[in-house]
């Protein structure tokens, strides 16, 4: 599996950005995908997941905020970030875990997934 992420950038606080994950290698259908963030200085945390299926969940810091989606033809997957603020300023990985193909399942926890893009900067000013 090769993941490749692109879209970060550079945003003044409240503005948006999306990003994208390539994802290829294998069958897209039969993985979750998920969007993780390491700040300066601090550990790699959780933002968001989605199935197969298409079954997602956001971390609450993230909510009303954040939308991960997929598309299982262009075997990508997306986040939208809107009202963006400084405390999003991370490095942002995909990453990919292997479930049943359509499967709702998934996880937030980074030690199950297996593959992970080299990430890309998200940075917020106020």
């Amino acid at each position: 599996v090769q993941l490749q992420a692109s879209g970060g950038g550079s945003v003044q606080a409240g503005g948006s950005l999306k990003l994208s994950c390539a994802f290829s290698g294998r069958t897209f259908s039969s993985y979750a995908m998920g969007w993780f963030r390491r700040a300066p200085g601090k550990e790699r945390d959780f933002v968001a997941t989605i199935s197969g299926g298409g079954t997602s969940c956001l971390a609450d810091s993230v909510k009303g905020r954040f939308t991960i989606s997929r598309d299982n033809i262009k075997n990508t997957v997306y986040l939208q970030m809107n009202s963006l603020n400084p405390e999003d300023t991370a490095i942002y990985y995909c990453a990919a875990e292997r479930r049943p193909s359509y499967s709702s399942s998934y996880s937030v926890d980074p030690a199950t997934f297996g593959y992970w893009g080299q990430g890309t900067q998200v940075t917020v000013s106020s």
